[in-house]
């Protein structure tokens, strides 16, 4: 399970401090009052930023594992939330995605870059488009995209400031802000795929 580790550090900062060393869960999640056996675990390491590893607590008594994920690590996706809200920024501000995506992913094949970014694009709106629900008051007016939520806030970091100030609601925010389920994906209309029949011709009537 992963849970916020609240922190003002840079993931430079993070990684030269090798602050995963010091990170600890004040409280059990499951068992606040203590009494569940918490205890340090095994840290892991995350492919980006390299040299950046996770620490983790164990709860014995519920037999569930915590990841600390630090402020400004995406959840559920790899690199920094600063990564990959400035892929979604750049997509907004591109004539098309296809440009787009040769401009951030020039090392794939255009159709991997596609998926690649839509991915991003769709996890990134997703997360805005609930965060403007729970938060009216901060996010009045705001449109699900990076640069409307960047006006709003007054900052280029508007995923860090989210986790943040949306911190009560992580466990219900989707990836790469929060720690709940990635958005559901829509079902093809069984009738997707079929052509219109036109005009239905008169019945032979030889």
């Amino acid at each position: 399970m992963q849970v916020r580790l609240e922190t003002g550090l840079t993931s430079e900062e993070y990684v030269w401090q090798k602050a995963w060393r010091f990170a600890r869960l004040e409280r059990c999640p499951l068992h606040p009052r203590g009494g569940c056996g918490l205890a340090r675990h095994t840290p892991y390491e995350r492919v980006s930023p390299p040299g950046c590893w996770i620490a983790r607590d164990y709860c014995r008594k519920g037999r569930t594992t915590f990841s600390l994920l630090p402020d400004f690590l995406c959840s559920r996706l790899t690199g920094t939330l600063a990564e990959v809200e400035a892929v979604v920024a750049t997509a907004e501000a591109a004539r098309t995605q296809e440009a787009a995506s040769e401009a951030l992913r020039p090392d794939i094949e255009l159709p991997g870059a596609l998926r690649w970014l839509r991915r991003r694009m769709k996890l990134v709106h997703a997360v805005l488009a609930a965060s403007i629900g729970l938060l009216p008051n901060l996010l009045a007016g705001c449109e699900p995209t990076v640069r409307s939520v960047r006006s709003a806030l007054g900052t280029e970091n508007a995923l860090v400031c989210l986790r943040d100030a949306a911190a009560a609601h992580l466990h219900a925010l989707p990836p790469p802000l929060g720690f709940g389920p990635r958005p559901a994906r829509r079902r093809p209309s069984p009738t997707a795929l079929q052509q219109d029949t036109g005009t239905v011709p008169p019945a032979d009537t030889g």
